[in-house]
């Protein structure tokens, strides 16, 4: 299976102060053909007007991962953690049993612009839980940067379920490829730039559903920023 979500097919919710692209179902927006993948339930992107935000919301049964792009979002929740999260910042709120947080563009200037990906948990009531690390760019160039994992492994933030979460940073003219296992779900989510992924030309926005033997092969033709979350079979 090879299959391109277009950023333009997103779903899309502007509030003024919020604008906010969504590839699977979220909210007002639902498309039966889209309600997750795998674990995999939400990947939105997000950009927050300066000094705007979420108020205080409740989740539950879920873990929340932000990586930001551009600006400086801060976030607050009722386990006492917070921070502001800047460009290169991985965070992980595991909302558990249930967890109150906010998050609020900390800039009066600038717009914020980040990612966030919600997936399913391996098990339900954990305990609410918070974790932050920074991966800088030369970290992720050229590679498959790991940046999230069940085990924590190689400094990557953890995640409460059977994910391998990657980053990589292509200059133009790089190439990079990887191999697949057709017992795994990929997911892979072009963060920025225009580059090749099987001959397929991707703009920043899209992604793309894999799953079958062998390998793909990425190619930029300008800098290019992915993700992909090599996941389990099933939730």
């Amino acid at each position: 299976m090879f299959e391109i979500r277009r950023a333009q097919d997103r779903g899309v919710a502007d509030f003024g102060w919020l604008d906010s692209r969504h590839t699977f179902s979220f909210g007002h927006y639902h498309d039966p053909r889209y309600m997750g993948f795998g674990p995999l339930r939400v990947i939105n992107e997000d950009r927050v007007h300066p000094g705007r935000g979420f108020d205080a919301h409740r989740h539950q049964h879920m873990e929340i991962i932000t990586y930001v792009l551009d600006g400086a979002p801060e976030h607050r929740d009722s386990t006492g953690s917070g921070s502001v999260i800047r460009p290169g910042d991985v965070q992980r709120m595991s909302a558990g049993s249930g967890i109150v947080h906010s998050e609020f563009n900390a800039s009066a200037r600038e717009s914020a612009h980040f990612l966030q990906r919600w997936i399913l948990p391996g098990r339900r009531d954990l305990a609410p839980s918070y974790e932050k690390k920074h991966f800088s760019e030369p970290d992720k160039r050229g590679q498959w940067r790991p940046i999230g994992s069940a085990d924590g492994w190689e400094g990557s933030i953890t995640i409460h379920q059977d994910v391998d979460l990657y980053a990589t940073v292509l200059d133009p003219g790089q190439a990079l490829s990887r191999h697949l296992s057709g017992k795994r779900k990929i997911w892979l989510q072009l963060v920025r730039g225009g580059p090749r992924v099987d001959g397929e030309a991707l703009s920043a926005g899209d992604g793309v559903v894999i799953q079958h033997n062998g390998s793909i092969a990425l190619s930029a033709m300008s800098t290019a920023e992915f993700l992909l979350f090599d996941m389990a079979d099933s939730p």
